[in-house]
């Protein structure tokens, strides 16, 4: 047989490594010289470009040196750490998906730097850098910790540091909605911003940018070594442990430096990278560390070039270019998932397993649940800035209490109640989809669906700040939906791959999350407060009619769930189980997931977003009365309305008359529980 001629190379591998990076360079000096050209005054390229042979003292001048070219150099120097971190982390990990962002590096930071402004504190960027770096630093011990470095599966590190990011953000936001004087402008800040007063972040900064790549590119030989493997690596006389720990350290530096750059700019260091492996002639770390830098600074000034061409030179003030680079961020990371099979521990995560309950032992659990949630309802009427007694709510119900009594309680009755139905909503929609997943780390917040029902609702109120119930539950039922039937549609690949699904959903919670800021910061950039309780989840205001939907939802979709509570068992334990048991798979993952996306959506439209009630009531359950779902829903139900009721009461009281945002309590409350069962099953993986 004769064999056909090998195909000749490609333009850029005949190029070779060096050849790329100095196409990457030419590409980064024309994006700088777009760049400098767009901002919100007349002054275009001409101008710029009489500069050298007219007037160095004119307005050009002054725009140039005071507005445009910090802000340039700001893109470049958060793409060159955030590109060179994000390689790093990969390396280190050897994780495609690991980056600032999924390792929560960029939160931690963000929380550091705005812990700082609640405290009146101006610091100076070197000091803001070294608080940024401890607040990363722990951020990332703690994700790297619970992930094993990274090295058991993608998904639980996405997981991981989803959820650690998310309880940073919560304190953060927690923070800004009690100090919103001393934060302002954070929120915007919070996403990436480029915007610059002076040279002096940049040029304390970009020193030390520099030394941490040279550092990290002196140890890329090192790194070569450990891309073949722990074992082979220790046998050719690395110190494995040694290597990753300084390697880690440089990353977290990078991105602490970027942060106090230009605020959290997302996923640049995810996407970099990506883009680099996917480029000819490029093996070498001493190669691939230096370009993921100038890719990066691609990604942020092509972001920020095209951010202001299509809504204007002052959407470049308004709006922060990390919503851009988020949203290209989450394209990249759905498309890494759907390339991705998992074959590690988290691919069957462990679940806490318990001995069968008995029927009397599953009643006293449902009764004691019932008594306790009862118990909270009472407490929740009872607590507030104003405190009642229970005489007075014995009178209230029977009409015998004054004006301002009657008022009170007129106005607490609907939050109680409201919070009771969302918690019962997001629990039994957890646990369908904690089944769907087989995966009880897995909940609608982390599929996309609760963001996505945030961005419907955030829509409708920044269109129309008056709009009715229904059209709020509608709008958030048409986020949920969209969002929902995307994160579906892109798992689908010859089969619906559990983790695929999980890791695609993050990527859309992502998205929609960018989504959401852009539109908020569009409407009005100065005033977050009412929009950053609704994304915290507050039952603040609500009247009985806000309940329907909800409540509504909850009778429709419970039964449905009991229903298929035989196929959700069998669904849960594997691919093969049920489909030699004739389980239909497909009609019954849909099913059990369109009744989620219709319990989260009327959840937020009735309390906001709240995270983390659909991952800890499921799992819960299943620890005090088993796997099986005909007692794992009763349960959840009433461990959900326990907690949100809980949580509300609780920021309703502890620092009245201020309120704090029941979906903040719930995912400070959350993430403990949440890091014990990632430590326990990442023990049991271990073991």
């Amino acid at each position: 047989m004769v064999q056909a001629p090998p195909a000749p190379p490609t333009p850029l591998r005949r190029l070779g490594g060096a050849g790329v990076v100095l196409l990457t360079l030419a590409a980064v000096v024309v994006a700088a010289a777009v760049h400098v050209t767009q901002g919100t005054s007349s002054i275009g390229a001409l101008d710029l470009l009489r500069l050298p042979f007219g007037d160095a003292d004119g307005e050009a001048a002054r725009i140039l040196l005071a507005s445009r070219l910090p802000r340039l150099l700001a893109g470049v120097t958060v793409g060159v750490a955030l590109g060179v971190a994000g390689a790093l982390l990969q390396a280190v990990s050897r994780n495609p998906m690991a980056s600032p962002d999924t390792l929560a590096v960029s939160a931690g930071a963000y929380l550091a730097i705005a812990a700082a402004a609640v405290f009146g504190l101006t610091l100076p960027p070197a000091l803001s850098g070294l608080l940024a770096l401890l607040g990363g630093l722990a951020a990332a011990a703690l994700v790297m910790a619970l992930a094993a470095g990274g090295r058991t599966g993608t998904t639980r590190l996405i997981l991981a540091g989803s959820a650690t990011a998310l309880a940073l953000h919560s304190l953060t936001n927690l923070l800004m909605i009690l100090f919103e004087e001393e934060t302002t402008g954070l929120f915007a800040w919070g996403s990436g911003s480029l915007v610059q007063s002076d040279l002096d972040a940049v040029a304390q900064m970009g020193p030390l940018i520099l030394l941490v790549l040279a550092a990290a590119v002196l140890a890329g030989p090192r790194l070569d070594i450990l891309a073949l493997g722990d074992d082979t690596a220790t046998v050719l006389g690395v110190n494995v442990g040694r290597l990753r720990l300084v390697l880690t350290l440089l990353a977290v530096l990078l991105a602490a430096a970027a942060v106090t750059v230009a605020g959290p700019v997302g996923f640049v260091g995810l996407c970099a990278p990506v883009i680099v492996r996917l480029l000819p002639g490029v093996h070498r770390h001493r190669t691939t560390l230096p370009l993921a830098g100038l890719v990066g600074v691609l990604v942020v000034l092509g972001s920020d070039i095209a951010l202001r061409a299509v809504f204007g030179g002052q959407a470049g003030v308004d709006v922060p270019p990390g919503v851009v680079t988020s949203l290209f961020g989450a394209a990249v990371m759905v498309w890494l998932a759907r390339r991705y099979r998992d074959a590690g521990p988290t691919r069957r995560p462990p679940i806490v397993r318990v001995a069968a309950r008995s029927r009397a032992a599953f009643l006293i659990v449902v009764t004691a649940c019932a008594l306790l949630l009862a118990g909270a309802v009472f407490l929740g009427m009872l607590g507030g800035d104003t405190w009642i007694l229970g005489g007075d709510l014995v009178n209230w119900l029977s009409g015998r209490t004054g004006r301002g009594l009657t008022f009170v309680l007129d106005q607490r009755y609907p939050r109680v109640l409201a919070a009771v139905l969302a918690g019962a909503a997001l629990a039994a929609a957890g646990t369908a989809v904690q089944a769907v997943c087989r995966n009880p780390l897995a909940e609608p917040g982390m599929l996309g669906v609760t963001a996505g029902a945030g961005v419907g609702a955030i829509s409708l109120l920044a269109l129309t700040p008056l709009a009715g119930i229904w059209p709020m539950s509608a709008a958030a039922m048409a986020g949920a939906l969209a969002a929902s039937a995307a994160v579906y549609l892109l798992s689908w690949r010859g089969g619906l791959s559990s983790d695929r699904l999980v890791l695609i959903g993050v990527g859309m919670q992502s998205a929609c999350t960018a989504v959401t800021v852009l539109i908020i910061v569009k409407a009005d950039p100065w005033n977050t407060a009412m929009a950053l309780t609704w994304l915290s989840g507050s039952t603040y205001g609500r009247v009985p009619v806000q309940l329907v939907p909800v409540a509504l939802a909850l009778v429709l979709v419970v039964p449905l769930i009991v229903w298929l509570r035989r196929d959700l068992d069998l669904l849960s334990l594997d691919e093969d189980t049920p489909r030699i048991l004739g389980v239909p798979l497909e009609p019954v993952r849909l099913a059990a997931l369109g009744g989620s996306v219709l319990l989260t959506a009327t959840a937020v439209s009735a309390v906001g977003v709240i995270g983390f009630v659909g991952l800890i009531a499921p799992h819960a359950a299943r620890a005090l009365v088993g796997s099986g779902h005909t007692r794992v829903l009763p349960v959840a139900v009433l461990l959900g309305a326990l907690l949100v009721s809980l949580a509300d009461t609780l920021g309703r009281t502890v620092i009245a008359p201020a309120q704090v945002p029941a979906g903040l309590v719930t995912a400070l409350l959350g993430t403990p529980y949440f890091v014990w069962l990632l430590w326990r099953s990442r023990a049991r993986a271990d073991g």
